[in-house]
């Protein structure tokens, strides 16, 4: 069982810094986003597990936009910090910069939102501690976490209803009338035609 003292954001605040060297590049020469995506990923466990106290896994990422890529030769940065504690559940938010040393210039390339939540040595969701909100910026960040989460749930529930009762029907024909796509329905008519996926 973990330790279920209350903890402050600055205690888990944790910052990972790595060379972008040419074998991260992509084939337009900039840093794969994927690289970036593992890098945010090993920040946001090494800051879920410092606050939870035991090991924590990844359940979803919200809000990744690569806003500017990342170049060879960058000193990339991840700064993150637990932003939003549930039960088990935790909100990790990482804001990424890199810098270009030979310029002495920084610019951010993403911020995104990673849920953690905590296991323990059997893989069973664990209690993690409050968390104390120390500044301002603490406040603001756990507030718009809980909207984040609120609207992410309700999100997910309107797109699974729709998803439900989904049928091709005159609006939905009309819903694309203007986009880039065109409807060829093979094995099914088209008013019974449901999506599997």
């Amino acid at each position: 069982m973990s330790d279920l003292t209350p903890k402050p954001v600055s205690a888990s605040r944790t910052v990972i810094t790595e060379l972008m060297i040419p074998s991260y590049a992509n084939f337009g020469g900039k840093v794969h986003g994927g690289i970036l995506l593992s890098l945010m990923d090993k920040v946001a466990y090494a800051c879920a597990s410092r606050h939870a106290g035991t090991y924590c896994v990844t359940v979803s990422v919200d809000g990744v936009d690569f806003l500017r890529p990342a170049d060879v030769g960058d000193l990339v940065s991840l700064k993150a910090s637990v932003n939003y504690v549930g039960r088990t559940s935790l909100i990790v938010g990482i804001r990424v910069t890199a810098e270009n040393v030979q310029d002495n210039t920084i610019k951010h390339t993403n911020t995104c939102y990673f849920t953690m939540v905590a296991r323990d040595s059997e893989g069973t969701p664990m209690l993690v501690p409050p968390l104390i909100l120390e500044t301002d910026e603490d406040l603001r960040r756990f507030v718009t976490a809980a909207e984040r989460k609120k609207l992410r749930s309700q999100m997910h529930e309107r797109m699974t209803a729709y998803k439900d009762e989904f049928t091709v029907d005159e609006a939905v024909r009309a819903a694309i009338q203007d986009e880039r796509c065109s409807l060829k329905l093979r094995g099914a008519t088209p008013d019974a035609s449901r999506s599997g996926a």
